[in-house]
């Protein structure tokens, strides 16, 4: 076990870890982030999905080690304490894109990356974006409205 440094939802922290410990552990354990999930411990539904240094990430797959001194954000960091929710958070709720909340917010995180990268996706683009992220609970006509409603309210000035 070692001290890493790490940019947690924008507070620098400072875990004691061993190197083999995965990013996703780190965060529900001694992190207390139980917003990331973990759903099949093996990359296949995105429920651990996470933004490393802005990039969406599946942290059931990624060593603690491997983002030693680099920014991440959870689900919880995407709007702060009393704040209101991020604009792809918001979608997801008005346009019931939530189904059961298991999946949500590794699809959130993962639409937060998308956006970031293509601010007005088409429903394919969407749809390729949010393959490595599974919904067991129903269709993802509810999902892809979100995200094109989240990019929308983005691009009229909702943009984080």
């Amino acid at each position: 076990m070692r001290q890493m440094p790490f940019i947690v939802n924008g507070r620098p922290v400072s875990v004691d870890a061993a190197d083999h410990t995965l990013l996703v552990d780190l965060l529900r354990g001694p992190l207390g982030l139980t917003g990331t999930h973990i759903g099949c411990d093996t990359s296949q539904c995105g429920a651990c999905t996470v933004l490393l240094d802005g990039a969406a990430v599946k942290s059931c797959t990624v060593l603690a080690a491997q983002a030693e001194g680099r920014a991440i954000t959870t689900i919880e960091g995407l709007a702060a304490e009393g704040a209101p929710l991020h604009p792809v958070q918001e979608a997801f709720v008005v346009c019931h894109g939530l189904q059961c909340g298991f999946c949500t917010p590794g699809m959130v995180m993962t639409t937060v990356d998308l956006l970031s990268r293509e601010p007005q996706p088409s429903a394919e683009c969407i749809a390729h974006a949010l393959e490595g992220n599974l919904c067991r609970c129903t269709g993802y006509v509810n999902i892809v409205e979100s995200v094109q409603t989240a990019a929308r309210a983005m691009a009229e000035g909702g943009a984080r």
